[in-house]
């Protein structure tokens, strides 16, 4: 119960963390230069170009029914965890509107660079927490749950529509500015929900399979599996070892693996996504 309560403000902190990056590279980088983000978040940045009202209050306003949508089709723990980073983003967007007069950043590359970097970064650390900011996040989930596409991809296509808006409202140089910015933000919330902690699939051919084996398990404390296969030459049978790792864990395990037997053959590929005891859940 201490341990799910401690978790349980943990997520919070860091899906504040996460919104206050977020309104930190819009109202710094982003909106000063008259870019776009994607999503509500995009929309309200236009918003507040035409009337002046700051984007946090038409964030929380338009996501009004996309959240009442996303309580019929997604967990309710995301949607909890959502609307704790709606809110928040949408406070620290009002709070840091005025944030660009104390730190100015004139060079439209520069300001294209570090908002990706730092909204990308922010929005990364919402979504590694189940959670999201709302708008398009969650109508992207409901799309990622039926096909499995990464959130970074769906985030991109989605927002596409909303930022060329931005031609009719800027200009053509600030909408392909806004169009790198997206990119760039997608590489990096890939990066975060996914790069701390990569998962590999080391699969390894060796006489010393018992050994091997026992290594691994006492090494890195997962567990292993036998693969049954045969030589297509040989027609030898073979006990091939499975095991699923971290990138951490697997530099360690590729060392001691050469000192056991220098002739195991060993297999490394992706692991997209891993669900089970021992391991994190999937972000999102």
């Amino acid at each position: 119960m201490v341990k799910e309560k401690k978790d349980f403000f943990k997520r919070i902190a860091l899906v504040s963390l996460g919104s206050l990056l977020y309104a930190i590279a819009i109202n710094i980088f982003i909106a000063p230069h008259r870019l776009l983000s994607g999503g509500i978040a995009g929309i309200s940045l236009l918003t507040q170009y035409i009337t002046n009202v700051p984007s946090g209050y038409w964030v929380f306003i338009l996501n009004i029914p996309i959240f009442i949508l996303g309580l019929k089709k997604v967990d309710k723990d995301f949607v909890f965890f959502s609307m704790i980073g709606m809110v928040t983003m949408s406070i620290f967007l009002v709070l840091t509107k005025n944030i660009s007069s104390i730190f100015v950043v004139k060079d439209l590359f520069i300001s294209t660079l570090f908002g990706a970097v730092i909204s990308g970064f922010g929005m990364g650390l919402i979504f590694r927490n189940r959670a999201s900011q709302g708008g398009t996040d969650i109508i992207a989930v409901i799309i990622r749950n039926k096909n499995g596409a990464k959130m970074s991809t769906l985030y991109f296509i989605l927002n596409g529509a909303i930022v060329l808006l931005g031609v009719f409202f800027t200009n053509l140089e600030l909408t392909l500015y806004t169009v790198v910015l997206m990119f760039v933000k997608s590489i990096v919330i890939d990066k975060v929900i996914s790069g701390f902690e990569q998962k590999k699939i080391i699969m390894i051919v060796t006489e010393k399979e018992k050994e091997m084996s026992n290594m691994i398990m006492k090494e890195t404390g997962r567990g292993t599996t036998y693969l049954y296969g045969e030589g297509s030459y040989s027609g030898e049978k073979k006990k091939i070892i499975y095991s699923l790792l971290t990138t951490k864990e697997l530099n360690h395990i590729k060392g001691l693996v050469e000192k056991i037997d220098s002739n195991a053959l060993i297999s490394i590929s992706e692991a997209e996504e891993i669900r089970g005891k021992g391991f994190l859940k999937p972000a999102l």
